[in-house]
This record gives C-alpha cells, sequence and structure tokens, in this order.
C-alpha cells in the first residue's frame, strides 16, 4: 500500500520545488543576457582599435587636454598642486570629441544595413544598445585614463588632494557617460553620421548652456520654479561638485538618469524602425 505520509510530503515539497525553479530560471536568463553584453561589448571595443579611428581619437584627446591644462588654463602659474585647470575644461572637450564616437554607433549600422541582422540575433534590442554603449564608454575611459601622467606631474610638484583628484576623474567619466548616451540616442536617429554628430552636439550645448543667464534671461515670463527646473538639467553644477571633491548622490543620479533616458529612447527609436 502506498503511504500516505509520503504522498502528503510529496504534495507539500511540490510548490516549494517550483519555486525554487523560477528563480533559478531567471538566474540562467539573467547570465545569459549579460553573456550576450559582454559578447558584443568585445566585439565592439575591437572594433575600435581594429582602424586609425581610435588612435587618432585618443591622440587628440590627450594634445587638447595638454593644451588646455598648460597653455589655456595656465597649469604652472596657478601655484596650486590641484588638477582644476585639467577637469575645468572636460564639459567642452567632450562637447565634440565625445558626439565623434557616439556618432557610429547606430548610423552605421543603419547605412550598412547590418542593424536588421544584428537584431535577428539571439540577442535582445537592450542588450544590443548596452553592449555598444559599454564598449564605447569604456573606450572614452581608456582615452580619460592615458591622462595619468598629469596626475604623477602634480604628485611631483606638491602634496595634491589624491581623493579630489578621484572624484574629478569619476565625475568626468560619468559626464563621457552622459554624453555618449546622447551620441547613441542622436544615431539611431538617422543614417547620417554628420546630421547625428550636429543634433548630438546641439542637445550637449543645451544641457551645458541650461543654467546659464543666456538660457534663464530668455524665461522671465516663468515662474521661479521653472527657471530652477530648467537650470537643474545643466551638466555645470553637477560635474563642479565632484571637482571639488564631493561625491553627492544627486549628481551621480542626475547622470546615470541621463544614461538610462537616453538609451531607452535609443531602444523606442529602434524598436519604431524594426516596425516600419
Amino acid at each position: 500500500m502506498p503511504d500516505p505520509m509520503s504522498a502528503e510530503t510529496q504534495l507539500q515539497s511540490a510548490p516549494a520545488a517550483a519555486t525554487l525553479a523560477v528563480p533559478a530560471a531567471a538566474e540562467g536568463e539573467h547570465t545569459h543576457a549579460l553573456a550576450n553584453i559582454w559578447t558584443i561589448t568585445k566585439r565592439e571595443l575591437t572594433g575600435y582599435f581594429a582602424s586609425p579611428v581610435a588612435y587618432v581619437f585618443i591622440v587628440i584627446f590627450l594634445l587638447l587636454s595638454g593644451f588646455f591644462t598648460f597653455n589655456v588654463g595656465r597649469f604652472f602659474l596657478r601655484g596650486e598642486a590641484s588638477l582644476a585647470s585639467f577637469f575645468l575644461w572636460h564639459p567642452w572637450l567632450y562637447l565634440f570629441l565625445v558626439p565623434a564616437v557616439g556618432m557610429r554607433l547606430w548610423s552605421e549600422e543603419r547605412r550598412l544595413g547590418t542593424i536588421e541582422l544584428l537584431l535577428t540575433l539571439p540577442v535582445t534590442a537592450w542588450q544590443a544598445i548596452v553592449g555598444k554603449f559599454m564598449a564605447s564608454w569604456i573606450f572614452l575611459g581608456l582615452a580619460l585614463a592615458l591622462t595619468f601622467p598629469l596626475v604623477f606631474t602634480v604628485a611631483y610638484l606638491g602634496d595634491p588632494d589624491m581623493g579630489m583628484i578621484f572624484c574629478g576623474y569619476l565625475g568626468s567619466f560619468l559626464m563621457a557617460g552622459a554624453y555618449l548616451s546622447i551620441g547613441s540616442m542622436t544615431s539611431a536617429m538617422t543614417r547620417n553620421q554628420v546630421v547625428s554628430f550636429i543634433i548630438s552636439v546641439v542637445a550637449c550645448l543645451v544641457l551645458i548652456m541650461a543654467g546659464w543667464p543666456p538660457i534663464t534671461d530668455e524665461l522671465t515670463w516663468a515662474p521661479p520654479w521653472l527657471v530652477e527646473t530648467v537650470a537643474a538639467f545643466s551638466v555645470m553644477p553637477h560635474f563642479e561638485g565632484f571637482q571639488r571633491g564631493v561625491i553627492d548622490s544627486r549628481d551621480v543620479f542626475y547622470f546615470l538618469a541621463v544614461i538610462v533616458f537616453s538609451l531607452f529612447t535609443t531602444g523606442v527609436i529602434l524598436r519604431g524602425h524594426r516596425a516600419g
């Protein structure tokens, strides 16, 4: 005769087994998604260094960074052991250099017709978007990291606050990611890389100028809260906090919000192209 206790035990354990199977499957899906993202990231990052584009960008970025730091920012005449004259120009350097990197993310895929092939692979649209974005962001981070001789220079000349320097690099990296996400969004809009570059530069310029008098003076008719809201969208006050050596969660959230919103919009645009 069957044991009623064993049958009851099996019935009680069945829901528990099913419950355990769901997280296991979800964990497998997450692992597969991360593997897809990493594969696309490696493919795109390798593609950068397979052409002279990456080396030209890095050389130009390093030359312009040195020029603005030493010649325009008067690094040696400041008489202080800090990289303030280095980080001061990053919003303006990125204004033209980062859109040059982001303009090819999707425009090139659409022009060559390979976007349909990419989206028919066993990867989702958001995995492709995040993978291509992460590859470009890592590339920008590498270009930024190659400015490390400046850190050794300022450490040799004085006793700098390394925490402040670290915060400056972190803020610069986050700002580059925000600019790049906007470039990804504009790149998905058009097949023409030049058009994508121009739209991206204008959009980033608006983010820089949002809190400046030329913009706020045009809002004299608006209530103060609206003017403050528009000014809060400016990149400058959020980046200035990092330059002072302060990691404010609101500043971090600002840059991450710009990145998430722009990448989400990129996905919406690409889905519209697929539907069309």
